[in-house]
């Protein structure tokens, strides 16, 4: 029997190192040649690592959440054969692997590219001298035992017995206990039902993968750009009946619309216009590249949070390719089958919360692009046109700005072309 060293190999583009995810594999499993070993995060994508050879797993390197180079060991395998490894300790590949071993905290798992699940951990309960005791509740199987006057005094006094601790036989409670309870403060404690017991504790779950990709965008986006908000509301009453007429009108080839595609149509025609907005700033060496081509950033929940797939090219796209389009990267985020081509070059991003649009949002800014914006939920409420009070369809339209580059007024004058546009859609249909 021999000894083999799988080892992080390059995963592309230039990538350095890789966050270990999630573990598929426990020392001593038997693995087959192909097996998943190992999901590893880049810079966006999650990967799958694949056993090369068929073994008997012998020891894991790194946990999910630690980062591992390019190179460095990831499984080590008894193999049939020579292996490509001796036991030679001058050429272990990891002299002080037996430290670095770690047996993964995570079941084995079938599912494909997700984030380990992770195990909920409840500290002991903090005790400090200036806080109330902390009172256990009797198991809910366990009637309190206590007499009658006991009971009595406890329901005048709206204590629940379960938190009473008792002192005598079997926890049989006595006024002595009662009275000890009042003076430590529990008697501010009312009673409860067994369906409305207290919950303590508190889960501690690690950042990993995804979700620390997203906190160290998030972050540097903030840090860096100084953002600013500005909202309009817009009437969408004759984009939504032509929006459904469209949809009641359609070949069956062709997709369903929703508002997306005629913001993005929007969005189009009025960037040539504010050439400061469709851009990335690189602000280490103070440079805004200015992009004549569109490329659509459509922020999308994930089941392992936010990812943006890029709609490329957006101006050479019709209203029915725009919706296509969005169609398509959008489930090939979902199914985390989106390359890291798909999900990098957005030169603007619009975020939408769909029917939880609420009324009004602040989006974080997709750095290092200079603006971000997205609808809101459309809602029918009564305005006044024309000196009359009439029902329309409404919605408020969000976006955020870098304030280097986009001054308070181009903003407004752009938000404000785009409320023309939608508000008379067949204008988005002329050239």
């Amino acid at each position: 029997m021999g000894r083999y060293v799988f080892k992080l190999p390059d995963v592309g583009e230039g990538t350095a190192e890789a966050e270990i995810v999630a573990w598929h594999v426990r020392v001593g499993d038997e693995i087959r040649e192909d097996q998943n070993l190992v999901d590893v995060m880049t810079d966006k994508a999650t990967v799958e690592m694949t056993s090369p050879v068929s073994g008997k797993v012998v020891s894991l390197y790194g946990e999910p959440g630690s980062m591992t180079p390019v190179g460095a060991p990831l499984v080590e395998f008894e193999v049939e054969g020579s292996g490509n490894i001796t036991t030679n300790s001058e050429e272990d590949p990891n002299p002080k692997a037996e430290t670095k071993k770690a047996e993964p905290p995570t079941p084995k798992t079938t599912a494909r590219k997700t984030e380990a699940p992770l195990k909920a951990a409840t500290p002991p309960p903090l005790n400090h001298a200036s806080e109330k005791p902390v009172f256990a509740a009797h198991a809910s199987a366990d009637k309190p035992l206590g007499s009658p006057a006991v009971r009595q005094r406890a329901r005048d006094l709206g204590i629940a017995l379960q938190f009473v601790p008792g002192s005598g036989p079997a926890g049989r409670i006595s006024h002595e206990d009662l009275d000890k309870y009042i003076a430590s403060g529990g008697g501010n404690l009312r009673a409860r039902s067994a369906t409305h017991a207290r919950r303590d504790g508190i889960e501690d779950v690690k950042v990993i993968g995804l979700r620390r990709k997203i906190a160290e965008r998030m972050r540097e986006s903030k840090r860096r750009i100084p953002h600013f908000a500005y909202v309009e509301e817009i009437d969408m009453t004759e984009l939504e009946s032509l929006r459904v007429h469209l949809n009641t009108t359609k070949s069956a080839q062709r997709p369903k619309l929703t508002v997306l595609p005629f913001i993005m149509r929007a969005l189009v025609k009025v960037l040539p216009d504010f050439p400061q907005i469709n851009a990335r700033f690189d602000d280490e060496a103070g440079v805004v590249h200015r992009y004549a081509a569109v490329h659509i950033g459509i922020a999308t929940q994930t089941a392992n949070g936010l990812l943006v797939p890029v709609v490329k090219h957006a101006e050479a796209l019709d209203i029915w390719d725009s919706a296509l389009e969005v169609a398509r990267v959008a489930e090939l985020t979902r199914s985390h089958k989106a390359s890291n081509e798909d999900l990098a070059g957005s030169t603007i991003t619009v975020t939408s919360l769909g029917a939880l649009g609420g009324v009004a949002t602040t989006p974080v800014i997709n750095y290092p692009e200079v603006a971000i914006f997205g609808p809101n939920a459309i809602i029918e409420r009564p305005v006044v046109r024309d000196g009359q009070v009439v029902v329309r369809k409404m919605m408020n339209l969000s976006s955020s700005f870098d304030h280097r580059v986009v001054d308070g007024y181009d903003a407004a004058a752009f938000i404000q072309s785009i409320k023309a546009l939608l508000e008379h859609p067949a204008t988005l249909f002329i050239d």
